[in-house]
């Protein structure tokens, strides 16, 4: 096979020729060959990722580069303790990245083997059913009904042979098939003789011959796209990367200071190096990186219970600083089911309920009173519906699911909610004849034999416009009277009016023949036509979706919709769901035409584009992203995969989604619901809120430990704390805190306060001024309590100053669940993990103080009640003091609450 070669230009017998096949397709020998030369016919995915490299991903941060040196420089002074201590963390931060990111791996290479397919080709002439990676070029696929195009292959034969085509070019309505010769620059989305990898057979049956497998395939193309576009890191991996580095120099430059002023002041060069590697622990919070891998599994945890996979850890907080949310429509904002939502019959217009392919829904008149009994012509357009049909509904589990055409299957629903039942319809009028629905004619008609009758019927549903030049007559009251000009302008207004909802209009009309009528044709049908009414349906929004905009916009995000639809179509649903803005609906034109600071604004403005192209969505992407947004894009289609990968974060569905979207997006929702992005901005949001909470009470604790012994050397105090001491009070006292404050529960204002800037630093301005506030207060009482401790010496001392630092602790681990609100606003106990880490860390001190083996290993000595009494007295200061600085709203004010 060739790629150069215009397959949909050249006759069916040159095709044939130049893939060396026949219209009985390969033997199996040939076959087999191929497949060998060919390879098997799959999409190459990302590479996969091997136990090491998940391993090596974990310890490929700075903060752990920075740890490692600590430990090193510990080995060499001969601090074991001290670096097995930080080993430890090593190992727990790097085993709590690497199970979390492999169960994720998991959990999407199940969703893979879920999708494996199988397909009908012709192989020594009999129809074989194979898998479809075995499909080798040359082989002709046998197509019918439900199937799914196992490779891109020109059609040998067709018979009204309908594909769905919305996964490929975001067309929501099935695509009529034929076979023939179409002009060499004749779009991909019209040639109307090809059929394309992924989609979906949704009517008739037909046979084509694979003209490209794999890669080559246009599905193969886009996933080759997007395996070429570069992953970017997201903004917490750039916060994390500049704070380690940020650290990392204070902390070199720190501990060269200290090793400097202790070599002025006689130390030994053994002691002055313990003491700058103690500086240097003080710089680095060893803690950080395991509470950050906690803190995120925690946080994925809990959207995998809210049915999503998170493929990249540090991936789910991008959602917490997104300003924009890029959407497709079919499948992701609507339910890709088409649902009649009102009828004409009768001279009446009548409204139905329910969503999709489940029967559950109400028929109202135009005054809102439900419909008790069925009017004759309402009934009579509702058995056209169901008789001249070929789809079927099926349930799967709580889903409902349809084969075949999907406005044939909206007809069968639409039946269902009224009462009727399709089996005993199909025993009363048994099928005849049918003359198949075509693109030319725009008509389907069946013939049935009324049982007991000698009455013959053709029921016909087509296009309104087609059926109204067929029709004499329209029923009213039961009954046919002639379809006169002013009828007839009354039923074209009413089709107009449908037609401005963008709905999608059918008519359904019938005619009686002789009992002697066995066979109908299209003459038979275009004329003498009694007109029984109108459905208009539409591919409906979810529910869940038009909330999930609603708080999407709350939340100050951006939502807008790209699709390849119509453009009249992707305004109705964009104003049902509360997408569209002031702006008028912009084409693949408009993109073209405009620079991207220009399309940027014009996607906020109007926030709806149709008839685009996967190339005018990465277009759109990097114009938003240009301008300093953090775009997210969900989707489910192949024609998404380039903008799921090129954006902040993609967000694919894992049922209806195809496998390039999937391996494209960072989070795959199983259940395919648009409501669970919001809860995934929500919980981005949390995450994002308890790491600054984590950072801000970490580099405080080490700040204030810094500040301490920078202090104590330059005026001459004995240094108050030891390296292993810093350890314990970084690793034990910070660590029992640091994790409850990591999973500190949604406090109500989240979705209320407007997205972070993406280039905000972690730590901020109101974090930085409350640790220059409250850290000398922790260094001043620490100092304090040591040199009113110092005359019942050294070691007695420390133990204060020790004791001190870590109650410190205790009080500001409260004072970190808020930047502005008080403890008592948002409730003492109502992070009780909290609560049982501070009580764990009391514990954890007291036995350090108290016990010999603690004694031993820190150096330490038993306290006094007065001791503790001082300790606590001191420390609390720091609670009291932020606690006014929140009273009088100097960190800021929370956004008043609704009611």
């Amino acid at each position: 096979m060739s790629s150069e070669i215009p397959w949909h230009t050249i006759e069916t017998d040159e095709c044939l020729d130049r893939l060396n096949s026949t219209e009985d397709g390969l033997n199996s020998d040939r076959a087999r060959r191929r497949l060998e030369e060919q390879g098997r016919n799959t999409l190459e995915t990302e590479e996969g990722v091997s136990t090491l490299k998940l391993l090596v991903h974990q310890v490929h941060n700075p903060l752990i580069y920075l740890l490692v040196g600590a430990a090193v420089l510990s080995l060499l002074v001969g601090k074991y303790i001290d670096a097995g201590v930080i080993a430890g963390v090593i190992v727990l931060n790097s085993l709590l990245g690497f199970f979390q990111e492999w169960r994720a791996e998991g959990a999407l290479a199940a969703l893979r083997r879920m999708g494996a397919l199988r397909t009908r080709v012709l192989r020594n002439g009999e129809p074989t059913d194979i898998e479809a990676s075995e499909v080798v070029g040359g082989d002709v696929l046998l197509l019918e009904t439900g199937d799914r195009v196992a490779a891109d292959a020109r059609l040998l034969s067709a018979d009204e042979l309908q594909v769905d085509e919305s996964a490929l070019t975001g067309e929501s309505q099935p695509v009529g098939k034929q076979p023939g010769q179409v002009d060499e620059d004749t779009p991909m989305a019209d040639r109307k003789n090809m059929v394309w990898m992924s989609t979906n057979v949704t009517g008739g049956r037909g046979r084509a011959v694979v003209v490209h497998v794999g890669m080559q395939t246009q599905m193969g193309q886009i996933a080759g796209e997007v395996r070429t576009t570069t992953r970017e890191k997201t903004p917490l991996q750039k916060r994390m990367h500049t704070l380690g580095i940020v650290l990392g120099l204070v902390g070199i430059g720190l501990a060269g200071l200290v090793l400097v002023l202790e070599l002025l002041r006689g130390y030994s060069i053994v002691e002055a190096i313990m003491f700058s590697v103690a500086i240097a622990v003080s710089a680095i919070p060893e803690g950080l990186p395991a509470v950050i891998s906690v803190t995120l599994a925690l946080g994925v945890r809990r959207m995998a219970d809210r049915h999503a996979i998170i493929r990249h850890m540090p991936t789910v907080e991008t959602l917490g600083s997104t300003t924009v949310i890029c959407s497709d429509k079919t499948g992701t904002i609507t339910r890709n089911q088409m649902t009649v939502r009102k009828l004409w019959a009768g001279g009446n217009i009548y409204e139905l309920t329910g969503e999709g392919y489940r029967p559950e829904g109400t028929l109202y008149t135009a005054d809102c009173q439900p419909v008790q009994q069925l009017p004759a012509a309402l009934e009579t357009l509702l058995q056209v519906g169901v008789l001249n049909n070929n789809a079927h509904l099926h349930q799967e589990g709580d889903q409902w699911r349809a084969e075949g055409n999907p406005s044939e299957a909206a007809l069968l629903t639409a039946a269902r909610k009224a009462g009727l039942d399709r089996d005993a319809l199909q025993r009363e009028r048994e099928r005849l004849h049918e003359v198949p629905f075509s693109s030319e004619r725009k008509y389907m008609a069946t013939l049935h034999q009324q049982k007991d009758s000698d009455k013959r019927l053709a029921f016909i549903k087509g296009a309104p416009d087609q059926l109204l030049n067929f029709c004499s007559q329209v029923l009213i009251d039961g009954r046919a009277v002639d379809l006169d000009a002013e009828r007839k302008q009354t039923i074209e207004n009413t089709i107009g009016e449908f037609a401005t909802d963008a709905l999608r209009i059918m008519a359904g009309a019938f005619r009686e023949f002789p009992s002697d009528k066995d066979r109908i044709t299209p003459d038979d049908i275009e004329e003498g036509l009694t007109l029984v009414g109108l459905w208009a349906m539409i591919d409906p929004p979810r529910e869940e979706s038009i909330q999930a905009v609603n708080d999407a916009k709350e939340a100050g995000i951006h939502p807008v919709m790209i699709t390849g639809d119509h453009a009249a179509t992707a305004l109705a649903i964009a104003r049902k769901v509360g997408i569209a803005g002031d702006g008028e609906v912009l084409s693949g034109k408009d993109i073209d035409a405009m620079d991207k600071p220009d399309l940027a604004g014009a996607a906020l403005k109007s926030g709806v584009f149709a008839r685009v192209s996967p190339a005018h969505k990465l277009k759109i992407m990097e114009a938003l992203r240009e301008q300093g947004h953090v775009v997210a894009m969900t989707g489910d289609g192949v024609n998404d995969a380039p903008a799921l990968k090129g954006a902040d974060i993609g967000v694919a569905m894992g049922g209806a989604g195809t496998e390039v979207a999937k391996e494209a997006a960072d989070m795959v929702l199983t259940d395919d619901n648009f409501a669970t992005i919001i809860h995934a901005v929500e919980e981005g949001r949390v995450i994002f809120g308890n790491l600054r909470r984590v950072v801000y009470f970490l580099v405080t604790t080490n700040l204030g430990e810094i500040l301490t012994m920078i202090v104590a050397l330059i005026i001459g105090m004995d240094l108050p704390l030891t390296a292993v001491m810093i350890l314990w009070v970084n690793l034990a006292t910070d660590g029992a805190c640091t994790i409850p404050l990591g999973v500190e529960p949604k406090h109500w204002d989240v979705l209320k306060q407007p997205p972070r800037n993406p280039r905000e630093s972690i730590l901020n301005r109101v974090l930085i001024r409350r640790m220059a506030l409250l850290t000398p207060v922790m260094a001043a009482g620490t100092l304090l309590l040591f040199r009113m401790s110092r005359p019942d010496g050294l070691e007695h001392a420390r133990t204060v100053a020790f004791t001190t630092l870590a109650a410190f602790q205790w009080f500001q681990a409260f004072n970190a669940r808020s930047h502005y609100q008080s403890v008592f606003s948002i409730g003492v106990f109502s992070n009780r993990w909290l609560v049982g880490g501070v009580g764990l860390a009391i514990l954890l001190q007291v036995f350090v103080v108290h016990t010999s083996l603690g004694q031993t290993l820190f150096g330490v000595t038993a306290l006094s009640a007065i001791d503790w009494l001082w300790i606590v007295l001191t420390s609390s200061s720091i609670w009291i003091a932020d606690e006014l600085l929140k009273l009088l709203g100097v960190h800021g004010r929370p956004p008043k609450k609704s009611d």
